[in-house]
């Protein structure tokens, strides 16, 4: 998706609402809404509520990943929520190791602030064995963090969306159904901004639309569709919920392989420090809730829905 929106100049919203009519149809046919127990009111609205604001973080997280690189400066887009969760519980929460909070989101703000200075590009890392270019040609490319804000506002709406997700869905089964009609939404509400797009047009942005299976096919099946039934499966079954340490292991790792498979500007040790110390920040925000829901855990709950219930959000929302 990177390279292809790069190298053909393609549009964002344009390549966006290509992928999301597809998806939302596929979505539709699997899960089939309509049928089993009526949905209510209190569903349905916030659901599409809900697709409107997954319009506008599929837009974000296109442009962000366009105008700010390669996928490793792209997990900002993921985990910034994960800040503004620890900030919203420092300043809301219990008083409680306030400290650790903190140090947490002091350790967060300084992996997002270490990779827009460009420590996982080999061009820029200070751990790259790589020549080093003219400070002017660096200059024009390392990314400020003013420039970083559309995949920080990426990620909030990620956050949410996510928070009106859990809050509206109570199971599994249901989560799914609501999920279809949350994609069929966002496409509906994609339209009239994709049509001005492509009627109208923007200036300094093409209008064009270049075919690509590989890169159309890519973001439906792995960016829409199977991350929507991956989290899912490791949320239920390996309590691996969103934004905790063990998500950002498993994320980064798979990162890591496709930078390499791409062979992109992509220094491993730069990255390996930066998610370590995301993932050290996140660790120490929510040791007080761990805490918590240790000792509420029963050793005798057979039917899991206990577990279910106190691995429910690795930070506070």
């Amino acid at each position: 998706m990177y390279r292809y929106l790069t190298q053909t100049g393609a549009s964002v919203v344009l390549f966006i609402f290509g992928c999301l009519v597809p998806s939302s149809i596929l979505f539709l046919l699997l899960q089939k809404p309509w049928k089993g127990r009526p949905l209510s009111n209190a569903q349905v609205v916030p659901s599409l509520i809900n697709g409107a604001i997954t319009a506008v973080y599929f837009i974000l997280w296109g442009k962000g990943l366009k105008s700010c690189g390669p996928l490793s400066r792209a997990i900002m887009a993921e985990y910034s929520g994960a800040v503004l969760g620890v900030l919203s519980a420092v300043l809301y929460g219990r008083r409680g190791h306030v400290w650790k909070k903190v140090g947490g989101l002091i350790a967060m703000l300084a992996s997002f602030y270490f990779l827009s200075q460009g420590w996982a590009l080999a061009t820029f890392s200070p751990f790259s064995f790589r020549d080093s270019l003219d400070s002017d040609v660096q200059a024009e490319q390392v990314l400020g963090m003013s420039q970083m804000m559309i995949p920080i506002l990426a990620g909030i709406l990620s956050a949410l969306r996510r928070v009106i997700a859990r809050r509206v869905s109570l199971k599994n089964q249901l989560k799914r159904r609501l999920h279809a009609i949350t994609i069929a939404s966002a496409t509906c509400f994609l339209f009239p901004v994709a049509m001005w797009d492509l009627i109208i047009g923007s200036s300094g942005s093409s209008v064009e639309l270049p075919f690509s299976a590989w890169a159309f096919l890519s973001t439906i099946l792995f960016g829409i569709i199977l991350i929507f039934y991956v989290d899912s499966i490791a949320e239920e079954k390996l309590h691996m919920v969103f934004s905790s340490p063990r998500h950002l292991m498993a994320a980064g790792g798979c990162i890591i392989v496709m930078e390499m498979v791409y062979k992109m500007d992509f220094s491993l040790a730069g990255f390996v420090i930066c998610s370590s110390i995301l993932g050290f920040g996140i660790y120490e925000a929510t040791a007080l809730e761990r805490g918590r829901k240790n000792s509420f855990q029963k050793p005798d709950v057979s039917n899991g829905m206990l577990d279910d219930e106190l691995e429910m959000s690795s930070l506070p929302t």
